[in-house]
């Protein structure tokens, strides 16, 4: 028996539709759907932690998730699927979704935290102040009188309070490894694996009220 009357005798009995392409169930070769699309897979990565619960956003090329100690309400990370510590290291097709990603996250950012602008942010090698070699950036909703003015986020950026991988550390109860020069953040604790789920969880919900309304950017 050829593999293709086998395949398609398999999908008679199973009641599975089929495709005679690659001799599998149609159902395996559908490229997902909205919704589907926007689940995280099992596991994500960001460097060598394990931040799948945190992401509320993908598309086939990056992800975004929320922060462990935000600078400000709304601040959050979109990087990359593919670990890799510098821009120049992504391909063009990585670098064109990751923006894409940042414009599609801000959208909602807007909207559910009432900003007024952002900063969107990059630390691009560790000289730049990148304490997890994975790219990523940063997206911070504004409001005119914030705590941020003044430029004082890109302060907190390049300082302990922009430490993303110490933090991280911190949180896995691991020494973080501090930045010389600069004034410790005790006052900023980590937040809990439940917090951080219960925003990325809120904000996949925005994402896709966004999506049906508004269309993909």
């Amino acid at each position: 028996m050829s593999d293709g009357l086998r395949a398609l005798t398999n999908a008679l009995l199973h009641q599975e539709p089929y495709s005679p392409f690659l001799n599998l169930p149609l159902v395996a070769q559908m490229s997902p759907g909205p919704q589907e699309a926007e689940m995280p897979p099992r596991v994500f990565h960001f460097g060598s932690f394990n931040i799948t619960q945190h992401v509320f956003h993908t598309t086939p090329l990056s992800f975004a998730i929320v922060n462990l100690k935000p600078l400000l309400p709304g601040h959050i990370l979109v990087c990359p699927h593919r670990i890799q510590p510098r821009l120049a290291d992504l391909t063009k097709e990585e670098i064109s979704d990751l923006f894409q990603t940042v414009t599609r996250v801000q959208r909602t950012l807007k909207r559910v935290y009432r900003a007024e602008a952002f900063n969107v942010a990059m630390q691009d090698g560790e000289a730049a102040g990148q304490t997890v070699p994975h790219v990523h950036c940063h997206v911070i909703p504004r409001r005119m009188g914030d705590p941020g003015s003044d430029d004082k986020v890109y302060e907190w950026l390049e300082g302990e309070e922009g430490n993303v991988g110490g933090h991280l550390k911190e949180a896995q109860g691991s020494s973080g490894s501090k930045r010389e020069d600069w004034p410790k953040d005790e006052d900023r604790k980590p937040r809990s694996d439940e917090d951080m789920k219960k925003e990325a969880d809120w904000l996949r919900a925005e994402m896709a009220k966004d999506e049906v309304e508004g269309g993909k950017l």
